[in-house]
């Protein structure tokens, strides 16, 4: 498997062009709680649902002159002057203020005028409207508009030549400018159709890659998308060659109906419900199927103050997002047939539109605060199961602590059982998955608590499929803990591989997109581990940082294509014949005065190798020819101890931080602070030594790819230096390989090229 990341659209990208104004791309937004959706009813139409619970909510259908929110293969271009287009659209609303009223629709245009000065003007669309109030024909001619309510009086003539977005409000019937509660929470609704663009400006290109279909699948989540159509969102899936189940996040902050004390109540919103009507059916029609995934996690503002799991001190367990959520706690029977309602509402979407039943329980759990003090302290869970004190988790526990963590993991695991149950008897067949996220239930530093968060009630075949995530570990680059936490997960559970699925991410924020290697790396592990499947978590981040994934050739037919490494050691010993050349890539501009610009285009030299002087006899030649044919000529490469360069004595390899426990080994020539450093994947094995602060330790492994992997992470500030002995990654440089009988029981081979490959 493979993968890179696109920063922008280049001229040599597939491209097309759309509309302006096309129903997929316009955006919702809107202030919490209140909620609204946009979806495509037609190509050329679209509708916004919305939730009004104050009387200033206010929702905004936005169209960006600027597209931030596709893949870069696949946005639109950049197009800030409107002057040369002309917009119509048929108007139908019901639930918000009619066209002709006070804080009716209005057109907002945000950008500069003439003068480059930042400015909005407000176009009452009233003014451009022929029909009714609640069903009008609206047309719009950008080189000529006004805004104002009521014009000639109100005239303000719009410059449109340098737009950055423009968005139509929409408000309750009770709308005013207070903060106040309407009387009631109230919904409404407005449809855009025959939505047509026409003039010189009406077409934009957009990016159009189609990426081959490929093995991994795709997650997304809906607190991070609600603000775009379904149609675009799947239409980034199919481009990027996703297939198979979507594993579909609905959230913790977006999908709930609030009553008058903006508490939850009853099931799923009516935007949310409209929003998810349209994600099903179009997954439908393409093919793909959606695994609904419902959490214990929920906005804690809109949380009941019973269902909540507390500590000892009856402090509500939140987490670190802001602002907080919160965990239900399983023991509460209230919260649970909450989100029964709640997984039965969302699969039910599903089914009426044709998709297979299918739902995740997603990463349920006991939340334990950062100082270990678990959460199992809550009204319903004292009396159901009457937990002891436990200060910590982390601390050495009692037999009665453990106890409790059993009793705690049996309510979870009966909770789970039952939410299963619930969703099965309404959709009978439906496949049931387990999500759990082994950083949190495994955690090194308190190993008992799996008791409560990994319970053994969760055995198979409590579910269908089990599936793991572990991105801490990921993207710490600790590989010893998921091999690790995969096994114990496995063994306590009982599902084989090919019951299992892996979530492989997530990056949280754009500066660190870097983190998409170890992910992609952490994907093609899984595959080799034989699992069912394995999900990008999660689509959002996908489409903010350009990542893009290929299978190797011949992914499709099972493989991960021809094995282009072979670990095994060049058969002959190079003599002091053999020739060592280490080259660099360098520019050198010389101006007309003389003097030089250099740009170095590799970071690190790549070395060049001739064996041939060192073949003496026809035995070498046979052992030469044999082994050839073996690697397929230059396909496949294969291990080269470098006679001038091959050991390192007590490099640093990094230093600790209290969390990374894998240290990359490297070598450095020179002595500079910016000394050149070459990565070293290939230590010869047993070489090795690992210091601490100078301090020799036994307490690690070495990974694939020359990473050293410590059983426990070195304290902040540690310096941890290595010494090895290696070997260079090599390939035969050509296709051909000539050799000669020099004379009787001699052989020579004039020259045998190798070259170094880069493998880090």
């Amino acid at each position: 498997m493979a993968h890179c990341l696109v920063a922008e659209r280049r001229p040599h990208h597939a491209a097309d062009v759309i509309t302006r104004f096309d129903p997929t791309f316009w955006t919702i937004n809107f202030p919490r709680p209140m909620m609204a959706a946009v979806t495509t009813t037609a190509p050329d139409a679209l509708r916004v649902d919305c939730a009004f619970y104050r009387r200033d909510d206010l929702a905004g259908l936005i169209w960006e002159a600027e597209d931030r929110h596709d893949h870069p293969l696949l946005a639109y271009d950049t197009e800030r002057d409107f002057r040369a287009c002309r917009l119509s659209f048929r108007w139908r609303s019901g639930g918000v203020r009619p066209l002709d009223a006070i804080h009716g629709p209005v057109l907002t245009i945000e950008g500069r005028d003439a003068a480059g000065v930042a400015r909005a003007w407000y176009v009452r669309l009233w003014n451009y409207a022929v029909g009714t109030p609640g069903d009008a024909v609206v047309a719009i001619d950008f080189a000529d508009l006004t805004g104002g309510f009521d014009l000639p009086t109100d005239a303000d003539p719009v410059w449109a030549g340098d737009v950055d977005r423009l968005f139509i409000s929409l408000v309750a019937p009770g709308y005013d400018a207070s903060d106040a509660m309407l009387n009631a929470p109230a919904e409404g609704w407005a449809e855009l159709s025959a939505i047509r663009c026409e003039g010189a400006g009406s077409v934009i290109g957009i990016g159009d890659a189609v990426l081959p279909e490929h093995r991994l699948r795709i997650a997304s989540g809906y607190d991070d998308s609600y603000h775009l159509t379904p149609a675009r969102l799947l239409r980034n899936v199919l481009h990027l060659g996703y297939r198979g189940a979507i594993i579909h996040y609905v959230g913790m902050s977006h999908y709930f109906r609030l009553d008058a004390d903006m508490m939850v109540t009853g099931g799923v919103n009516a935007p949310c419900a409209a929003w998810h009507r349209s994600f099903a059916q179009a997954a439908a029609a393409l093919g793909q199927d959606v695994i609904w995934s419902l959490s214990y996690e929920l906005f804690d503002a809109h949380c009941p103050a019973d269902w909540k799991q507390r500590d000892a001190d009856g402090a509500p367990a939140l987490t670190g997002w802001e602002p907080p959520s919160t965990l239900l706690s399983p023991a509460h029977a209230g919260a649970m047939a909450y989100l029964q309602r709640i997984a039965c509402a969302f699969v039910a979407i599903g089914v009426e539109a044709g998709l297979a039943p299918r739902f995740q329980v997603g990463e349920p759990w006991w939340w334990v605060r950062a100082d270990g003090r678990p959460c199992l302290y809550d009204e319903a869970a004292v009396a159901l199961f009457a937990p002891v004190a436990i200060p910590s988790v982390a601390a050495p526990l009692t037999a009665a602590q453990c106890l409790t963590l059993d009793q705690a993991g049996a309510v979870l695991a009966g909770s789970t059982a039952a939410l299963c149950a619930a969703v099965a008897a309404a959709h009978p067949g439906c496949e049931t998955h387990l999500l759990a996220y082994l950083p949190t239930v495994l955690d090194r530093a308190a190993p008992e608590a799996k008791r409560m968060n990994l319970p053994i009630g969760w055995a198979s075949p409590a579910f269908d499929v089990l599936q793991l995530e572990d991105y801490d570990w990921v993207t710490a680059g600790d590989v010893a803990s998921t091999r690790e936490g995969v096994a114990l997960a496995s063994a306590r559970l009982g599902y084989p591989a090919a019951r299992q699925d892996y979530l492989a991410g997530f990056v949280l924020r754009p500066e660190d997109k870097a983190q998409w290697a170890p992910i992609e790396a952490a994907a093609a592990a899984a595959r080799g581990r034989g699992v069912r499947g394995v999900h990008v978590w999660a689509l959002p981040q996908v489409m903010r940082d350009g990542f893009v994934h290929w299978d190797a050739p011949g992914a499709r037919h099972g493989e991960d294509g021809v094995q282009d490494f072979d670990d095994v050691l060049f058969p002959l010993a190079l003599g002091a014949e053999a020739e060592v050349t280490p080259e660099f890539s360098t520019a050198v501009v010389t101006s007309a005065g003389g003097r030089e610009s250099r740009n170095a285009s590799w970071a690190g030299a790549r070395t060049r190798y001739d064996v041939g002087p060192g073949v003496r006899s026809e035995a070498d030649i046979a052992a030469l020819l044999e082994f050839f044919r073996a690697r397929i000529g230059p396909a496949r490469g294969f291990r080269l101890r470098d006679p001038f360069d091959f050991a390192a004595s007590e490099v640093v390899i990094g230093t600790g931080d209290g969390i990374a426990r894998g240290f990359v080994l490297v070598k450095h020539y020179g002595e500079a602070g910016d000394a050149p450093a070459r990565r070293i994947t290939r230590p010869v094995q047993g070489s090795v030594r690992v210091m601490l602060d100078g301090v020799e330790t036994q307490g690690f492994t070495v990974e694939p790819g020359g990473v050293v992997m410590l059983d426990e992470a070195p304290a902040a500030g540690v310096t941890v230096r290595a010494s090895f002995a290696f070997d260079v990654p090599v390939r035969f440089a050509d296709d051909r390989l000539s050799v000669t009988r020099a004379t009787f029981l001699a052989g020579a081979a004039p020259a045998v090229p190798l070259i170094e490959v880069h493998e880090a």
